[in-house]
């Protein structure tokens, strides 16, 4: 979907995207979970979340490339089987410091690249809904998804020789909006603002129908009677 009169500003002759994805290490990755999964399984999850985050962005037509910037060594491992790039967390200094990183990367090999941030716990992502969401951003210098609560972001884009800007975090939906990327509108894309960081949150991925990362390691690490 475009608004006419807009140019597109994804000139990239390959047309393709670079997706950015920032995964913390397990050991301090999704925190709020364990009332719902338990301190063993967390880390557990955190890492199907970004295997089916990961697999379903790789599955995309529009997708050239996925690069995961983290110092996880086991995390990085089953990411890079999947096909991703994997890129040190350099800078440590938080998840917008990670993802300017991960830009810089990109763009080091791809100059003029279209590069989107995307955050690394929907795992119930569908590779045609976020093609949707790519060629809607694809009208706007950047562009970003809400969480499905309406306060966070779940992806950024930024077309060729446009800094991505990346404001993530607590109310970041009021930020980007603030920082003048255009909100994607769309309806039908609720895999890619379903995140996940409390149990609420996992019952609606589940809802959704996660990936089989996500879905093998639940039915394989929780009681019958508390799925």
């Amino acid at each position: 979907m475009r608004i006419e009169g807009e140019t597109a500003t994804n000139t990239d002759p390959t047309g393709l995207w670079s997706l950015v994805v920032p995964l913390k290490p397990l050991a301090r990755a999704k925190s709020r979970l364990v009332p719902a999964s338990g301190a063993l399984l967390r880390p557990r999850l955190a890492l199907a979340f970004a295997q089916d985050t990961v697999a379903a962005a790789l599955g995309c037509p529009a997708v050239a490339d996925v690069v995961v910037v983290t110092d996880d060594a086991a995390a990085g491992a089953a990411l890079a089987a999947l096909g991703a790039r994997i890129v040190a967390d350099v800078p440590a200094a938080g998840l917008n410091a990670a993802l300017a990183h991960g830009e810089r990367t990109v763009r080091a090999a791809r100059p003029n690249a279209a590069v989107a941030a995307l955050n690394a716990d929907l795992p119930a992502l569908r590779p045609a809904e976020l093609s949707r969401v790519l060629e809607f951003s694809a009208a706007f210098p950047r562009a970003f998804v809400p969480d499905a609560a309406g306060i966070g972001t779940t992806f950024l884009s930024a077309g060729p020789e446009v800094e991505l800007r990346p404001v993530f975090g607590g109310p970041s939906r009021a930020r980007h909006l603030a920082s003048g990327a255009a909100e994607v509108t769309l309806s039908g894309i609720d895999s890619v603002r379903q995140d996940v960081d409390t149990g609420d949150d996992l019952r609606a991925a589940l809802a959704l129908g996660v990936g089989p990362f996500t879905a093998g390691r639940w039915a394989a690490g929780v009681p019958a009677r508390d799925r």
